[in-house]
């Protein structure tokens, strides 16, 4: 409800904009048009995701989780680490903190091991990991149009170094730090005995009986992925997941389909933010933070645009200040070190990104509680690492 109202209030504003003719509506129509595929990708993605763990597959993939590890925290952590990663790379990092928060939650818990190191993987691989395709992050898919609508084998081919640097800085940290908790053993279940705890899920019965709603999401998902990553425009296969699933709960669990279903909430505030941000940028506000963020392409240009970056998304949002900064990335080389700050950088305020802001309410809603005096404090150590090397890797494997 908060982000509905905040969404509403930037959408007033940016509507007053256009009134006194601080936005033209030229300006206006090019970003309806720039962005309503985007903002399409995101509605039809999250219906997709949401019933998908409906029919189970989220928590199917939890039980084999805990299985896989073989007693091993360690090796369960690895396990978490690569799910968080490849559920942000082909999903969205808001999808990963949405939905897998709950199962590493329950995962942990099944097995006796403490929450906070994978609560942490979770978080930040949501962020860093959400650099290497166009379908990873909203920023993404904005700079995708800006790099003339390149393709997703060539955005990872600009940005695979940087993104696997990302990746790994935080899991480095979390070794070092919880190197204790990580060497802990606990009880290895058969796999068929496992059974789901719904109340650390916090969530009724989700049709795990259904196996038919269950082939049919993991079939739709194994199918998508391929999909979003071959080229064609990521809302046509997104929308086309989407309608099979509400088909299959059509008919077999009618009763799920709710308008909630539709993240009304995100699409106001994405919508408000776009409309103020596209205002500042029409009054000036680049030229602003051009004196921050310099100019040129060397390796020392480069990090100080992600480091930028990454000051901007802790003070505003790495979505406004992808917006704010974009007019002065101007090179696919800076495009991208700039999407290394406001995708990797937004690790220690808590409205940094909205999807830290969900993986906190997820954990709320479990009773697990984590500080945010606690996170600022890792956060102020790893940020500014993560960004700092993953520039470098980019300035290293070309610009």
């Amino acid at each position: 409800m908060r982000l509905a109202i905040v969404g509403a209030v930037l959408l007033v504003a940016g509507i007053v904009a256009v009134a006194v003719e601080a936005l033209p509506v030229a300006d206006v129509m090019a970003l309806v048009d720039r962005t309503a595929p985007i903002l399409a990708f995101v509605v039809a993605m999250t219906v997709v995701t949401e019933l998908a763990s409906e029919a189970g597959v989220f928590l199917w993939i939890a039980r084999r989780l805990r299985h896989w590890g073989r007693g091993y925290s360690l090796v369960l952590w690895l396990l978490v680490a690569a799910s968080a990663a490849l559920c942000t790379i082909f999903l969205s990092l808001d999808t990963t903190v949405v939905l897998l928060t709950p199962v590493v939650v329950s995962v942990t818990r099944q097995a006796g091991l403490p929450v906070l190191p994978f609560a942490l993987t979770t978080v930040w691989l949501a962020n860093t990991a959400s650099l290497l395709l166009p379908i990873s992050n909203l920023s993404n898919l904005l700079a995708q149009h800006s790099l003339g609508s390149i393709s997703p084998a060539g955005f990872a081919a600009l940005m695979w170094a940087p993104s696997l640097v990302a990746a790994l800085v935080p899991l480095v940290f979390i070794c070092i730090v919880f190197r204790r908790d990580l060497r802990k053993r606990y009880p290895r279940i058969p796999v068929n005995r496992i059974r789901s705890d719904r109340h650390a899920m916090g969530e009724e019965s989700r049709g795990l009986g259904d196996r038919t709603l269950l082939v049919v999401a993991a079939a739709v998902l194994a199918l998508l992925l391929p999909a979003l990553v071959s080229g064609v425009v990521v809302w046509i296969p997104a929308t086309g997941a989407a309608v099979v699933l509400l088909a299959a709960f059509a008919v077999r669990r009618p009763r799920v389909l709710k308008i909630s279903l539709v993240p009304w909430s995100l699409l106001l505030f994405a919508a408000g933010l776009f409309v103020v941000m596209e205002t500042a940028r029409h009054l000036g506000a680049p030229l602003l933070f051009a004196a921050l963020a310099g100019e040129g392409e060397g390796t020392g240009d480069l990090v100080r645009l992600a480091a930028s970056g990454g000051l901007a998304s802790n003070l505003l949002n790495n979505l406004p200040a992808y917006l704010l900064a974009e007019p002065v990335a101007g090179t696919p080389g800076r495009l991208a070190a700039l999407l290394i700050g406001v995708n990797a950088g937004p690790l220690i305020t808590p409205w940094a990104s909205l999807a830290t802001l969900l993986w906190h309410d997820r954990l709320a809603r479990m009773n697990v509680m984590i500080t945010w005096k606690g996170y600022a404090v890792f956060g102020l150590i790893v940020a500014p690492l993560t960004v700092l090397l993953a520039a470098l890797a980019l300035a290293a494997t070309g610009r």
